[in-house]
């Protein structure tokens, strides 16, 4: 960290009343953003978030043809928020008003890129289901909590504490731009052949009626808000609280209006951790009883469509950080995210889709 970005971060906390905590560095992830949990002197704990805007390339502007976001870079083309404090704040205010628990922002500089965060604690379901905590209860409350978020379609816009930002859809360019990197990380990672023009014209028609019904899904009336990293590494235990509250939530800052299966397959279809097939169904099960207006077949087969294209999706995020920026643990990811896409790929509405792996990727090169 630079001299200049810690004399800024002090200054925010000398604004903020906590220029006299004791900082403790926390774990960070795969993303730009830092995070640090601060003692106050009354014994009381807080979370700083530290995301410096200059390392993000732009976000995508709402009016935004889909060759102006290529154009932006990798943010505006899959419209994530760029790590801006003013997503985390409008997304937060927007789901502490549905009753469901983000942190309180208890102060934030939007153009400094950082806030103040109320401490969830440590308690992540991922965390309480390896020391032997049942994981069916925490499963049903995190789709319980989905159902609260889906009982009516998101404003187009979120505004919270001061700050705002537009939930977007996640359209054909989002859904085509995950997919699509595949091409060119994972033969760099597997030590294949390039993919060739011809491959790749395949690929995109294989994959368009896909990305079709998930845009026409998300800006129709059966859009929802999507989280959009929605797991069990990202939820937060809070049982003193009641209900869908108990499901503490973190890293939404990239939120979309989507198809509703996309938190349930992120959540169901793991790639950090085993999700027994039988769980998922029974989840499955819960969130379409909750729901009985939906047609059940058609979700389903949507649900292991867009399961299979954000598993290519994850593969290729998995391959950048091993080449790219060496970070040889996503390598330990890899087998159960295959195993996912596998399973999904075994539907016959995508016959063509496995038929172009069962050609282009060899066993071999799926490890």
């Amino acid at each position: 960290m630079s001299s200049e970005r810690d004399a800024a971060k002090r200054a925010f906390l000398a604004e903020a009343g906590l220029g006299a905590a004791r900082r403790e560095i926390l774990a960070g992830d795969a993303s730009t953003r830092r995070y640090e949990r601060l003692h106050r002197p009354d014994g009381a704990s807080l979370i700083l978030m530290d995301q410096p805007p200059a390392l993000e390339s732009r976000p995508c502007p709402p009016e935004a043809t889909p060759a102006e976001r290529v154009a932006l870079g990798y943010n505006a083309s899959a419209r994530l928020a760029a790590g801006r404090i003013e997503a985390f704040v409008a997304v937060a205010g927007w789901l502490r008003g549905r009753g469901l628990s983000a942190p309180q922002v208890l102060a934030h500089d939007d153009a400094g890129g950082f806030a103040v965060l109320e401490d969830l604690g440590d308690a992540l379901f991922a965390r309480l289901i390896e020391d032997g905590q049942a994981e069916a209860p925490l499963y049903e409350a995190a789709v319980d909590a989905l159902v609260r978020l889906h009982e009516q379609p998101p404003p187009p816009r979120l505004e919270a504490d001061g700050s705002a930002w537009p939930l977007l859809s996640y359209d054909d360019l989002v859904l085509k731009t995950g997919a699509g990197l595949f091409l060119e990380w994972w033969p760099k990672f597997a030590g294949m052949a390039a993919v060739d023009p011809e491959q790749a014209a395949e690929w995109d028609r294989i994959w368009a009626p896909v990305r079709a019904r998930g845009q026409a899904v998300a800006e129709g009336p059966l859009g929802v808000f999507a989280h959009r990293d929605y797991h069990a590494e990202n939820l937060i235990w809070r049982p003193e609280r009641d209900g869908v509250a108990r499901v503490g939530m973190l890293d939404f800052q990239d939120a979309l209006r989507a198809h509703p299966a996309w938190d349930l397959l992120s959540l169901l279809q793991d790639a950090r951790r085993d999700v027994d097939p039988a769980l998922e169904a029974a989840m499955l099960d819960r969130y379409l009883a909750a729901r009985p207006a939906l047609d059940r077949a058609a979700f389903l087969a949507d649900y292991r469509a867009l399961a299979a294209l954000n598993a290519v999706r994850i593969l290729f995020i998995f391959a950048r950080q091993v080449v790219f920026f060496e970070r040889p643990r996503y390598v330990a990811f890899m087998p159960r995210t295959w195993a996912h896409l596998v399973r999904n790929l075994a539907d016959p509405s995508l016959a063509e889709v496995r038929a172009w792996f069962d050609r282009n990727v060899p066993a071999e090169a799926r490890r």
